[in-house]
């Protein structure tokens, strides 16, 4: 019996670490307003665009009262939406492409994580921030320009974070790989529009 309750205090401190780190949660900061806060991406290609949302799952910011120091955040993947087709069963096509093996991978990968790695000051309220971003299982850095307004209360940031999805292994219609795509291509950089507010 003793024996069981001691396997079962291991499991359960084990599952609190993995779902710890698995969140994004940073010790001593502010947490992530995950119903304020906001993600829309757009996707070009040489006929066109495509755009949508995503949601936070989690996450929060560390600061030392003058700026951000740290921080790290989860993407919900399964909320991945396209707001540009109007089509309800195109729509569906088209997102049902997007978690497959060609390009998300959502039902391997639930959630994609950013781990803010350094941020430095440009000026004003202006920072180039860089971490390391997560998807499909795969760690790249990146570095992007933020606008981040901090105090006592809390957190709001705004970002435009170019993503080269053939890092990410989506190189679906990717001149990179793929030669004679013509009007078929798909350019490589995705844009994340970032509106964070994390506080009280």
């Amino acid at each position: 019996m003793t024996k069981f309750k001691s396997l079962a205090a291991m499991a359960l401190v084990g599952s609190l670490l993995v779902g710890s780190a698995f969140t994004g949660k940073v010790s001593g900061g502010f947490k992530v307003n995950v119903a304020k806060s906001t993600l829309k991406w757009v996707a070009s290609k040489v006929t066109g665009k495509h755009d949508g949302t995503l949601k936070l799952a989690s996450g929060s910011l560390e600061s030392n009262g003058k700026m951000v120091t740290g921080g790290a955040f989860d993407i919900d993947m399964n909320s991945l939406a396209c707001t540009d087709i109007t089509d309800k069963e195109t729509n569906g096509n088209f997102l049902g492409h997007l978690r497959s093996e060609e390009f998300f991978s959502i039902d391997k990968h639930k959630t994609a994580h950013f781990e803010i790695q350094k941020v430095v000051p440009a000026k004003g309220n202006e920072y180039d921030v860089t971490g390391k971003l997560t998807i499909k299982g795969i760690t790249n850095e990146v570095t992007f320009p933020a606008t981040i307004t901090t105090s006592p209360k809390g957190v709001k940031a705004t970002a435009k974070i170019t993503v080269d999805r053939t890092k990410f292994d989506i190189k679906f219609r990717s001149g990179k790989f793929f030669e004679g795509l013509g009007d078929k291509l798909i350019y490589d950089d995705f844009v994340i529009d970032l509106n964070l507010e994390a506080g009280e």
